[in-house]
């Protein structure tokens, strides 16, 4: 299955953005799906996941960022509010597998500045 993220673009702090996974074949509920992102200099990090209807979040996202998922559509989301400029960097989307063979896709570059 292959991963594209898209949606992303710039935005002053405060603002909102919502950015979209789409995947080229169905995912399971029962498989779970994560954004990442990686700003520079930094290492990719996991911003939130979810697995059925189970949403985990980065401490640094949490209530902020809700992360959904339209299995109808092969659609990912990950709804982005209150930005700040730490949220800066490039999005990406992946499943389990994506990560366990360390195979990412196409991200999004999401920049929060004034």
């Amino acid at each position: 299955v292959q991963l594209q993220a898209s949606g992303g673009g710039l935005v002053q702090p405060g603002g909102s953005l919502r950015l979209s996974c789409t995947t080229s074949g169905s995912i399971s509920s029962n498989n779970a799906v994560f954004w990442y992102r990686q700003a520079p200099g930094k290492q990719r990090e996991m911003v939130a996941s979810i697995l059925n209807r189970v949403a985990r979040y980065a401490d640094s996202v949490k209530g902020r960022f809700t992360i959904s998922r339209d299995n109808g559509k092969n659609t990912l989301y990950l709804q982005m509010s209150s930005l700040k400029p730490e949220d800066t960097a490039v999005y990406y989307c992946n499943t389990g597998l994506g990560l366990f063979k360390n195979s990412w896709g196409q991200g999004t570059q999401v920049t929060v500045s004034s």
